[in-house]
């Protein structure tokens, strides 16, 4: 199960905007920092509901796509 929360870094800490009420203690979680401009998602013509459900369908691949040997392709283009 895949549970997607919003909230800010502060202090050191992860501040959730909401609680989880079904997520037990000790879960792991993932955290991707944003940036302080954030993602315009008008931008790219989708809505917040659109983007929550294609960041579920995505989740599965981020340990893949982070991993140190898909640098790799960071730069494809230039060495095609």
């Amino acid at each position: 199960m895949l549970t997607t929360l919003q909230g800010v870094y502060r202090k050191g800490k992860i501040v959730l905007n909401d609680n989880p009420s079904d997520i037990p203690d000790e879960t792991p979680v993932i955290v991707t920092f944003l940036g302080v401009e954030g993602i315009d998602l008008r931008a790219r013509g989708i809505n917040e509901e659109q983007a929550s459900a294609l960041r579920s369908q995505l989740a599965s691949f981020a340990e893949e796509w982070d991993s140190p040997e898909m640098s790799a392709y960071d730069n494809y283009e230039a060495h095609t």
